[in-house]
């Protein structure tokens, strides 16, 4: 075996050589993260026997992946998702007790500063789609009411496209509100009940997903960040019932604890209405 600390490269010993380099990096996180990744990369070319044409092709699909990133749109990030990798590093960094509501992905259509709604008031604006009373709770881990949390909301509009997808044709802030609880921690807001939706799929990750046979869609869902002191804060969705994509989530967002009831109303102004609690982990 070759020492790898002579830097003479082979095959066989390509990780240790590699990495023998990165001894007298200061940063040590720095240094096990970087060393750790040559180890996996080396390990999966050689167990794929990895062609130079297939490694052209991937230099090729990433540069057109930084290509299409703009201050709009990160292709890099529709990768991470689709290839389930955003929800595993969520997953690693919001472990919670089983009481309390899971985390999912964040999604790129949030926007600082939405409008600042009255409790019970409507988010939309475009007189678009079925409209939805959703309300409920949010809770400590006792079950006790969390006052003055602000509770952050927004959603596609009837038509699969957000706000900020849509300049000049919806208007600005429709789908989206933010809320501050009161005493008894209770949160009401009227909205659409949410129509599923594909991500951007015109660029080199669509072209990828339509390679390996899998579709874009999202399954219908409710943004949520929630926040309030001495909590940790909460990133999640609530998903529609009976959504032809909820096992097939494009980007592997669906956990069957956020999938929540809508219930048709008859007889009423609003024609559904979706109850649900968040329970939030102490800081």
């Amino acid at each position: 075996m070759i020492n790898p600390a002579t830097g003479t490269f082979s095959e066989a010993s390509s990780a240790e050589v590699v990495n023998a380099r990165h001894t007298t990096c200061a940063n040590q996180r720095l240094a096990e993260v970087v060393s750790s990744l040559v180890r996996h990369l080396h390990d999966f070319a050689k167990e794929i026997h990895l062609s130079q044409g297939e490694w052209d092709l991937a230099i090729d699909f990433l540069t057109k992946t930084g290509q299409k990133c703009t201050t709009e749109r990160q292709e890099f990030i529709l990768l991470s998702d689709v290839l389930g990798f955003s929800m595993l590093v969520d997953a690693i960094n919001n472990r919670r007790p089983e009481a309390a509501t899971e985390n999912t992905v964040f999604g790129p259509f949030h926007v600082d500063n939405a409008p600042k709604r009255q409790m019970g008031e409507s988010i939309c604006l475009d007189g678009k789609g079925e409209t939805c009373l959703f309300e409920g709770q949010i809770l400590d881990l006792a079950g006790q009411p969390i006052a003055n949390a602000t509770v952050d909301v927004w959603s596609d509009n009837a038509d699969g496209y957000y706000d900020v997808q849509q300049p000049g044709i919806q208007p600005p802030g429709n789908n989206r509100g933010v809320f501050v609880t009161g005493a008894e921690g209770r949160y009401a807001f009227r909205g659409i009940k949410p129509v599923s939706y594909p991500i951007p799929d015109d660029g080199p990750v669509g072209q990828m997903l339509r390679h390996l046979g899998r579709h874009p869609y999202r399954p219908a869902h409710m943004h949520y960040l929630i926040t309030a002191e001495g909590f940790q804060r909460l990133v999640t969705h609530t998903f529609v019932g009976g959504d032809e994509y909820l096992a097939s989530d494009a980007v592997f967002g669906v956990k069957a604890s956020l999938i929540a009831p809508f219930e048709r109303l008859e007889g009423r102004d609003t024609l559904w209405r979706s109850p649900f609690n968040f329970i939030l982990t102490p800081a």
